[in-house]
Order: C-alpha cells, then sequence, then structure tokens
C-alpha cells in the first residue's frame, strides 16, 4: 500500500487536512472548529506575514497582540517551507494537486483566490 503524503489532495469530500491561509490563523481564536480541518499546516509565508505584523502598527496595544499571535503560531506549527528543494518539486506537487483533484485552502479571504478553482478548493471561514 502506498502512502500518499497529506499536503498531496484527497477527494473534495474529505476536508480533514488542509492548509490554512494567514486570515484564517490571525482569526483561529474567533472560528469554530466544525469551520476548520482536523489537521492543520502553514506556509512558511504565513510566518514572514506574521512576523511583519507587529513592526506594521504603531499600536502599542496591537503590537503586543500580534507578537503573541506570532509566538502561539511558532510554538503551534512547523511551516511548510519554500526553498530551493521546494522550488524544484512545485511542479511536481502542482501536477500532482490537478491530477488528484483539488486541494482545500481554509480562508477568511476567499475572493483573494477567485479563478484558481482549477488548482484549489477555497474554503471561506
Amino acid at each position: 500500500m502506498t502512502l500518499t503524503p497529506w499536503w498531496i489532495p484527497r477527494p473534495m469530500a474529505d476536508r480533514t487536512k488542509g492548509l490554512l491561509d494567514t486570515s484564517v490563523v490571525v482569526d483561529h481564536d474567533m472560528l469554530g472548529p466544525d469551520s476548520l480541518p482536523d489537521e492543520s499546516a502553514i506556509a512558511a509565508i504565513t510566518l514572514a506575514e506574521l512576523a511583519a505584523g507587529p513592526h506594521a502598527t504603531d499600536d502599542e496595544l496591537e503590537r503586543g497582540r500580534r507578537q503573541d499571535r506570532l509566538q502561539w503560531v511558532a510554538a503551534t506549527w512547523d511551516p511548510l517551507p519554500f526553498d530551493a528543494e521546494a522550488a524544484r518539486v512545485y511542479a511536481r506537487v502542482f501536477a500532482a494537486v490537478r491530477s488528484q483533484g483539488r486541494s482545500p485552502l481554509y480562508t477568511r479571504n476567499p475572493d483573494d483566490f477567485v479563478g484558481l478553482e482549477e488548482v484549489v478548493t477555497v474554503v471561506g471561514v
């Protein structure tokens, strides 16, 4: 039996695993568990966006909240890297996504992904 890595999408009915968009991570504590996958991952870009967050506000209280969120996310997930190796296998992953169906992306900003329906199933939460 061949095991398929979790990031290779399963049939549409299987939404137990998925990639969380930065917007979902930011609002994670406000979302019900029924709107999120059982197992989740984040991309390295999400961690980068959250790391920039505290520097993007002059409000000291908000800066503290953003720093707390960054620390929580860093302790909760090991982000999927996008390095030279990831760049080399991107085409293979893309081909696998296409051949296996769509991969769910959980986001608070589904309009940001209009037009990508052939590649990813966007789940608005």
